[in-house]
């Protein structure tokens, strides 16, 4: 089976340290090529795959201001789009633009849904309704208008995760500076049990965090920015919680499985596909409010790490997701297989 891997470009494939998409789709693309598949990996020219790479972008536009989001973005999907008979099925990571493409060309397409950035786009999806093929992250997170071939959690490579039974005391924010990933609330929620707090993750609202985030900052609560990979395995592994108190239907956490994988237990707001990630009362804490968050803490002793650990890894590897997308691509090359 020769498969095209569509990585968005806002950043490295995979990036070297935010990049939720990109990481997903390295880890497809990675997967599919250990099976033995003929993958070609469409992402950034400093993009890295033991598979095929083929890019007509250097670097991502985040990481390259001087680049017109628009115009790289219109380059890169034309260029899989015009070769797309090279290809049994083109696996699409990137949003709903290709979806434009695809009357255009005879090879099918499955397009991964990593979360809806606002219901206006939905239609763009409805209309490629019958001709399309999609993939939910969570069941969550599926819309009522669209059908669906199957849902497939985001699955992590697990050995890059280092199981810790033997944690510091620590709490841990790990996600993007943004009112919907609920730092001020990670805030609350540690200055009122007294716990110490590390946040880390990439400033997206400037504003946001100098009036909720940089006035609480000092011994007890920490900022150390964005977090290679091996600082983000270390943080992780070393706390005694996730603390992850999202304000939106989040389609999927990376991060709380992430956690998992060390062994780190989560306690989440229950919102969006928190309750297929989480089990409450085994591998963390589902809570609606800061002061349930507060009060769930001084249960993470009954929490067993290991448990976190084979949960996620049961759940969320990238060898199950691989097996998962599989499954899917036959189904959608032969739907008489049904």
């Amino acid at each position: 089976m020769r498969v095209a891997v569509l990585s968005p470009i806002a950043w490295r494939t995979p990036p070297r340290h935010y990049g939720p998409w990109e990481q997903v789709a390295s880890n497809v693309a990675e997967g599919l090529t250990n099976l033995g598949l003929e993958v070609t990996l469409f992402g950034t020219g400093d993009s890295i795959t033991a598979g095929e790479l083929d890019a007509v972008i250097d670097t991502g536009y985040e990481e390259d201001r001087m680049q017109d989001a628009k115009v790289v973005e219109c380059l890169h999907i034309s260029n899989l789009m015009e070769k797309a008979g090279d290809f049994d099925i083109i696996h699409n990571h990137f949003d709903f633009l290709p979806l434009t493409y695809s009357r255009l060309i005879k090879t099918p397409m499955v397009t991964t849904i990593h979360g809806f950035s606002s219901a206006k786009i939905i239609p763009v999806y409805k209309k490629y309704n019958s001709t399309s093929s999609y993939i939910s992250i969570s069941n969550s997170d599926r819309s009522p208008e669209l059908e669906y071939v199957a849902t497939v959690y985001n699955g992590l490579r697990t050995s890059d995760f280092v199981f810790q039974n033997d944690p510091e005391d620590y709490l841990l924010f790990l996600g993007r500076i943004h009112p919907d990933k609920g730092t001020a609330e990670a805030i609350d929620i540690a200055k009122k049990s007294k716990r110490r707090l590390i946040i880390a993750g990439i400033i997206q609202d400037q504003a946001y965090f100098d009036e909720k985030v940089a006035p609480h900052l000092g011994e007890e609560i920490r900022f150390v920015g964005h977090v290679a990979p091996e600082q983000r395995n270390e943080l992780l592994g070393n706390a005694a919680a996730l603390l992850h108190p999202i304000r939106f239907h989040e389609p999927f956490g990376l991060s709380v499985a992430e956690a998992m994988l060390c062994g780190t237990p989560v306690v989440a707001f229950d919102k969006g596909s928190m309750a297929e990630l989480i089990l409450s009362g085994k591998t963390g804490y589902l809570v609606n409010t800061v002061d349930e968050a507060v009060e769930a803490l001084p249960e993470l002793d009954s929490i067993s790490r290991t448990d976190c650990h084979q949960w996620a890894k049961s759940q969320f590897s990238q060898e199950k997701m691989v097996q998962d997308y599989l499954k899917a691509y036959r189904l959608i090359i032969d739907p008489l297989s049904r």
